[in-house]
């Protein structure tokens, strides 16, 4: 279903990719958008229990275009080194793909934002997360992202000099 990797020498393992999602700070999620166009659009998230979580608003361009079809895919770059002198650049990047959908239950939204507040405010007092929590709950969107494939690649120079 999904196509496999042309440059097969520059494919990371499995182990390697979910690394890259595990470390990324942001990437950029793409759905099928308004009239047949690919919406792209960079998003910070969390990567917990094999699965991507986003915060997001309730309305706009890309929960349209997820509520119309839950099909993206997930692209986070974790090095993008230019190198002018020898006209190359050295990347590793992970791109995942598979289904999005809204999180409804009240449980799995409070795992989900939780998740979030781990990584993006480490060290913030449980008490003053779970208040701003509180505080936003009524509007916490949150999407699920179910990876169905996800493949990492690296540039040539980085397998030659092992990463």
């Amino acid at each position: 279903m999904f196509r496999e990797m042309r440059r097969k020498r520059q494919q990371l393992d499995d182990r390697a990719s979910l690394g890259i999602l595990e470390r990324g700070s942001h990437g950029v999620l793409a759905v099928l958008g308004d009239g047949g166009y690919p919406y792209a659009v960079p998003l910070s998230y969390a990567f917990g229990g094999g699965k991507l979580y986003f915060h997001c608003a309730a309305a706009g361009h890309k929960i349209d275009a997820i509520r119309a079809c839950g099909k993206a895919s997930f692209c986070v770059v974790e090095r993008d080194d230019v190198v002018p002198e020898e006209f190359t650049t050295r990347y590793a990047s992970a791109i995942a793909f598979g289904r999005v959908r809204e999180l409804s239950g009240a449980a799995e939204k409070r795992a989900a934002i939780r998740l979030l507040c781990a990584k993006y405010c480490p060290g913030v007092p449980e008490a003053a997360a779970a208040a701003a929590i509180e505080r936003d709950w009524a509007g916490l969107n949150i999407l699920e992202f179910t990876i169905e494939s996800l493949t990492g690649k690296q540039a040539r120079e980085l397998c030659r000099d092992g990463g």
